[in-house]
């Protein structure tokens, strides 16, 4: 399943080691972040809730940015 998320980051730089993050994180097949779009596109691995994963995401990203937002 596929689903996009509308996210606030501050820079570029960040959009992509949240991206990177974001990959790495257990449920997600795959992520892509849209810096100038702010938008986050997530492909998530079978069995795995998305909202549940999504959290698990955020709580990573925020390691890099702080005050970082994904509204899901």
């Amino acid at each position: 399943m596929k689903k996009s998320y509308k996210i606030e980051v501050d820079c570029a730089n960040c959009a992509n080691k949240m991206e990177d993050a974001a990959k790495k994180t257990e449920g997600v097949k795959d992520a892509v972040v849209n810096f100038m779009m702010q938008k986050i596109n997530v492909e998530f691995e079978e069995g795995h809730e998305p909202k549940t994963v999504m959290k698990e995401v955020l709580k990573q990203c925020r390691k890099i940015e702080s005050d970082c937002e994904i509204y899901f």
